[in-house]
């Protein structure tokens, strides 16, 4: 084990928050993975006469409209989540990644279109436009993911751009192009690794916004469709019983709002210990 992972590992330890978001993103992500064994009930099948029964043993949750397992639900809505965010984070972490370090190190017209069409992507509210593409698009979750990518890289690309222009001015890339390194070489070898950490921080820190986007959608009727247990889309249909059936919307929005504290929680503590300031203290 090397000195700076057990540095890593001994800041984590001493950071008890950032510990908890761990655990409990660990948690979701075996919860996403083992849904259909770690489920009580089926997440569709309907029992009507069980229907809108208040948390008790037998459904710990409660029950929604239709008698569907509350809990089952969200056991299996996590997988859709998880899903959700990491097929987002692959598309928006390559993307912005790509077009910031592009822009920073070739500088000149590039870095201008590259960053006026950033502006312009961000000059929107994200939520907004990403409804407007999922509207124009069609509901599903396939293209509310394609909706909330098509919004999320602007961030990534600014920060990555900003971090190259940094790069690129020192000591072992200048060494590089001495030594006969092509541009590509030094851009991808040399300058993206460098940018990776930061980018990685924004990315698990920007999960929280994906997800409540993605609830955003499904709430609309726009992420996954029904009978998918799509959180967003459970507390669209429990809102009408909130007076009288509260858990019915109350489950969901805590499953939404524990998940997106555990991955601020985890980008907390990413930022501490990949913060190279941090490792050497």
């Amino acid at each position: 084990m090397t000195t700076t992972v057990r540095l890593s590992l001994s800041k984590l330890s001493r950071e008890p928050l950032g510990m908890l978001g761990f655990i409990v993103l660990a948690l979701l992500i075996v919860i996403a993975i083992f849904a259909p064994w770690i489920a009580p009930y089926s997440p569709t099948a309907q029992n009507l006469p069980n229907a809108l029964q208040a948390p008790s043993w037998t459904h710990w949750a409660g029950t929604d409209e239709f008698g569907r397992d509350i809990l089952s639900r969200l056991i299996h809505g996590t997988r859709i989540t998880i899903q959700t965010v990491l097929a987002v984070t692959l598309i928006v972490g390559p993307v912005g990644l790509i077009v910031g370090v592009v822009a920073g190190f070739v500088g000149g017209r590039t870095d201008a279109i590259l960053m006026r069409a950033t502006d312009i992507v961000l000059s929107f509210p994200s939520l907004i436009l990403a409804l407007a593409f999922a509207a124009a698009m069609g509901a599903g979750l396939q293209t509310a993911i394609i909706a909330i990518s098509l919004t999320g890289w602007p961030p990534i690309a600014r920060l990555a751009r900003a971090e190259a222009l940094v790069v690129r001015n020192t000591d072992y890339v200048a060494a590089a192009r001495l030594y006969g390194a092509s541009p590509l070489r030094v851009l991808f070898l040399y300058i993206a690794p460098m940018c990776i950490p930061s980018v990685v921080v924004r990315l698990t820190l920007n999960m929280a916004g994906i997800i409540l986007t993605a609830a955003a959608l499904g709430f609309l009727g726009l992420g996954a469709q029904p009978p998918a247990p799509e959180w967003g889309a459970m507390i669209s249909n429990g809102r009408k019983f909130m007076l009288d059936y509260w858990w019915v919307a109350v489950m969901p929005g805590l499953a939404i709002l524990i998940t997106s504290l555990a991955f601020n929680l985890v980008g907390d503590a990413l930022r501490d210990l990949l913060d190279p300031r941090h490792v050497r203290s």
